[in-house]
């Protein structure tokens, strides 16, 4: 006998709306991802997102999804006290949105995510939500609505944080040392970009492969990992190389970015480009 159910059935709930009104703005989300780490992600999350900051007047938001908090670690004598935890976020269901907790810093423009290590513990939980895959997207949902750009810096691997990120991202930035390690990383995170392109994400782009951490000494690998690189993904490969530059390890030491600690150095020059090459590859304004 077919069960009838009455008018008492409980509804499932509609979507609640969001407690943080709209702006006039329209993120380009990019999650910066590496399958290795030490390839210099955070490095080049906070770099790039300071040099469009201080350099182009872009509103930028840095999302820092590593329960180690790096991105706060390299920012820290510039980070305003504040921001509650992104972990609580992605573990329960919330209308909240990321930039309702996140903090400014002293770079007019720039906002981070307080460091987390309760993002650990979300990493596990979430693998227990339905549509796991989507929270962070949904999270970003009105807060891309009051940038210009979202930098997500994503954990060395492939779990479940990585892969919010990557479905929440109209952009993936992936860089790369010049080592065989690292090469096989791209090849493997690539590979999983491709499969979230066809099944979670079909408007996910790579924008592109960056080589980090080059030093000019080591002319024979770099050339060799170049050409590797050129002939499996030349399309994708931008012609900004970061050089290696004691500058960048002195400056998070310092928790300032590169452009407050050394302006005129080797890598704050390349990454200015990079932020250039960037916004040209984005189709925005300078």
């Amino acid at each position: 006998m077919r069960q009838s159910f009455g008018s008492s059935m409980p509804l499932i709930p509609r979507k609640r709306a969001k407690s943080l009104a709209p702006g006039e703005l329209c993120a380009a989300v990019i999650a910066v991802a590496a399958q290795k780490g030490g390839v210099g992600k955070t490095t080049t999350t906070v770099s790039l997102g300071a040099a469009l900051a201080r350099y182009y007047g872009k509103k930028v938001l840095l999302v820092d999804l590593d329960a180690q908090g790096h991105v706060h670690l390299a920012l820290q004598k510039l980070v305003h006290a504040g921001g509650d935890s992104l972990a609580e976020l992605l573990e329960e269901p919330t209308t909240r949105e990321v930039a309702e907790i996140a903090v400014g810093t002293k770079i007019e423009g720039l906002e981070v995510t307080p460091a987390c290590a309760e993002l650990a513990r979300a990493e596990n939980r979430l693998s227990t939500r339905i549509g796991k895959e989507l929270v962070l997207r949904d999270l970003l949902e009105v807060s891309r609505t009051h940038y210009d750009v979202i930098l997500l810096d994503c954990p060395p691997n492939l779990g479940n944080l990585t892969l919010n990120g990557l479905v929440a991202a109209d952009y993936v930035l992936v860089p790369c040392n010049p080592a065989m390690l690292a090469v096989a990383g791209v090849e493997g995170l690539l590979g999983a970009v491709e499969e979230i392109q066809g099944a979670l994400n079909p408007d996910l782009k790579v924008l592109g492969l960056v080589l980090t951490r080059v030093d000019q000494r080591n002319t024979a690998t770099n050339s060799l990992v170049a050409q590797m690189l050129n002939e499996n993904w030349g399309e994708l490969l931008s012609p900004v190389q970061i050089a290696a530059d004691a500058a960048v390890a002195r400056a998070q030491l310092e928790g300032q970015d590169l452009y407050g600690f050394d302006p005129n150095g080797r890598a704050a020059a390349n990454y200015c480009e990079l932020a250039e090459w960037t916004l040209d590859r984005l189709g925005l304004p300078r």
